[in-house]
């Protein structure tokens, strides 16, 4: 990747990720930059004038009621829908139709869906190993090394030959987790990754993903868990007919909340 970010020239930011999270937030560099974004299916407008900037490390939760555009947003992210209006900077990558730039951006950039899509016909440690081997061309012994660390990361290694029907929601969360993890990407994106969990196991996904917000990756999370956004979340954004109606820390979207609409998502689902 570029040393360099092309949006905002900075050049003297640390990689190492501990020394990036000593940092105040205000002082790192963007990882992502979205500059009047637009998403129309049809006639209809998903994503209106969306501009945002996400810093290095930083875990920015997204939220607000369904069809308000937040999915499509981060899905935007990595180019799994493409945006039609704006600008879409990822690591200093700007986001086109140039392939090269789109496989770039998809090597930083990993995704958990609400749905695992993990492949049934393969056990846990194989889903995980796969990616590496056929992308990043990773030799097999050091594919399976990465994928069983992975799994001790995620609190399953006992999981390891295991097939997605023999695992639970949570675990077979935790693997499609991991499976993300093993391209060593900079940016993590979730969309909704609780959804489908009975609530017995939200937590032990929750839990994995607070490790590796403390570990310095940079999150973009939809979500509903307002309870794992006031504790990790750096800021919030809440989103609405595909508008970014409010951005800021979390102890302004809960306690003070500068838009009307804000307030009233808040108190429906609190």
């Amino acid at each position: 990747m570029a040393e360099t970010n092309q949006t905002n020239g900075s050049t003297d930011m640390p990689d190492d990720k501990a020394a990036i999270l000593e940092l105040p937030l205000e002082q790192r560099d963007d990882i992502i930059v979205c500059e009047n974004v637009h998403k129309w299916f049809g006639d209809f407008c998903a994503v209106r004038d969306v501009s945002m900037r996400v810093k290095r490390g930083e875990v920015l939760v997204i939220f607000g009621p369904s069809g308000s555009g937040k999915s499509t947003f981060i899905r935007m992210i990595n180019r799994l829908e493409e945006h039609q209006q704006g600008r879409i900077v990822v690591d200093g990558i700007e986001m086109t139709n140039d392939v090269r730039n789109l496989d770039a951006i998809r090597r930083e950039v990993g995704m958990v869906f609400q749905q695992f899509n993990l492949f049934p016909h393969m056990t846990a440690l194989n889903n995980i190993m796969l990616a590496p081997q056929r992308v990043r061309h990773m030799p097999r012994d050091e594919a399976q090394e990465s994928a069983l660390q992975l799994l001790e990361r995620v609190g399953i290694p006992e999981q390891a030959n295991k097939y997605p029907a023999e695992l639970s929601g949570g675990q077979q969360q935790r693997v499609a987790i991991a499976r993300a993890l093993a391209m060593q990407p900079q940016i993590m994106l979730f969309d909704e990754p609780t959804s489908a969990l009975d609530p017995e196991m939200i937590k032990e996904v929750l839990d994995v993903m607070r490790e590796l917000a403390a570990s310095g990756m940079t999150m973009l999370c939809v979500t509903h868990e307002m309870g794992f956004a006031r504790e990790v979340a750096d800021r919030m954004a809440f989103f609405d007919e595909g508008a970014l109606v409010e951005l800021g820390p979390p102890t302004q979207i809960f306690n003070n909340p500068q838009e009307d609409r804000t307030q009233l998502f808040l108190d429906q689902i609190l």
